[in-house]
């Protein structure tokens, strides 16, 4: 980056463990997965953040998607484990599979003849991953009345500003659906887990890929600062002018590379100190400088898995794997403040390109 102008580039159970100690633990698990993800990338900087096996997004047995740094995380250890399905449940969840709720209470789940089903279970011996989920408390600023963070998000403005709000981080651990034995015992019910998951994946390696949200967002000037694509060289967001050059698309070796680098300069905008606050100015090579090159490149890897593609390391950021590798190591907060940014920023660019796809089926309908 231009130090004053521009950030440039060339083409244990399911209960919550809020302990600091428990929150200090997954932490340095993200940051051991962290730092072996980058390592395998420093062995050959020029395949992608994620393979083509770990093309689905990461979710629980509700089929919610998992968001943020727990996605991402999620994802790195399906790759490392070998999971194939990155479906993850806590072990109360898989307990609950057993039982259905009666008026008389809990009961164990029987077939249409009345038979018990086998218990799911999680095997013996495996091992869980953290993920982190924030809880709210919302507090009356005056009476000191309490209320659900989902009542608190349906008051108005003015009401919102009587009452406190205090988030904190809780701890889950969870193991993925192929460390139960679910397959065996219930083969139907993980069919059905399986097959809720599954989709086509788009075919994003073709060289007439399109992806028409992004573009419509470019077309009509949607995203938070203009983006311009321009015959040249060089993809890079200028701080002065809040915008974002990129090359043409047809200069692009394929539609995929071309969005993924988008999405890369895309994430550096969101760092402006009127969006996020997270660029400041400093010097090219710099710790800071290597660190908002990592926020960037894990956002658009992010953003470009949730939407099927391939993120490839870009050749300039690939310089940091050496200094991203030595922060990882030496500073304990390094990756949970990275992960913290990634976080908001890909929140930012999901948000804009799904407002745009849900516009298009409302025109539809």
């Amino acid at each position: 980056m231009n130090t004053t102008k521009s950030w440039k580039h060339s083409s244990k159970n399911s209960k919550a463990a809020s302990s600091e100690s428990a929150q200090e633990k997954a932490l340095n698990l993200f940051a051991e997965t962290m730092i072996e993800k980058i390592e395998s990338i420093q062995q050959d900087w020029k395949k992608p953040w994620f393979t083509d096996s770990s093309m689905h997004w990461p979710r629980n047995l509700d089929g919610r998607n998992y968001s943020g740094m727990n996605s991402l995380m999620l994802i790195m250890h399906c790759e490392k484990q070998g999971y194939k399905y990155p479906i993850f449940c806590t072990f109360d969840k898989v307990s609950a599979l057993n039982y259905s709720r009666t008026k008389d209470g809990l009961k164990p789940v029987r077939d249409a003849e009345g038979n018990k089903l086998p218990v799911v279970t999680v095997r013996k011996g495996e091992k869980s991953f953290p993920v982190f989920l924030t809880s709210f408390t919302c507090v009356h600023t005056k009476d000191g009345s309490k209320i659900k963070w989902e009542d608190y998000k349906s008051l108005s403005d003015s009401e919102k500003e009587e009452y406190k709000v205090y988030p904190k981080l809780n701890v889950y651990n969870v193991f993925n659906i192929d460390q139960t034995n679910m397959q065996e015992v219930r083969p139907d019910m993980y069919e059905k887990y399986i097959a809720d998951m599954k989709s086509e994946k788009p075919h994003t390696s073709e060289k007439s890929f399109r992806f028409e949200p992004m573009d419509k967002v470019i077309q009509k000037n949607l995203w938070v600062c203009p983006i311009l694509p321009t015959h040249g060289d060089n993809a890079y967001y200028s701080i002065s002018k809040d915008c974002i050059v990129i090359p043409e698309y047809e200069q692009f070796l394929s539609g995929e590379s071309f969005y993924s680098n988008l999405f890369h300069e895309m994430a550096h905008s969101t760092g402006s100190e009127k969006r996020l606050n997270r660029l400041k100015p400093t010097t090219f090579g710099s710790a800071e400088y290597a660190r908002e090159e990592l926020v960037a490149e894990l956002t658009a890897a992010l953003v470009a898995q949730f939407y099927g593609m391939d993120k490839h390391i870009k050749e300039d950021s690939a310089a940091y794997l050496k200094s991203w590798l030595k922060s990882l190591k030496e500073e304990a907060s390094f990756i949970k403040t990275v992960l913290f940014d990634v976080k908001r920023a890909s929140a930012m660019i999901t948000s804009c390109i799904e407002e745009v796809k849900d516009s298009a089926k409302s025109e539809v309908a």
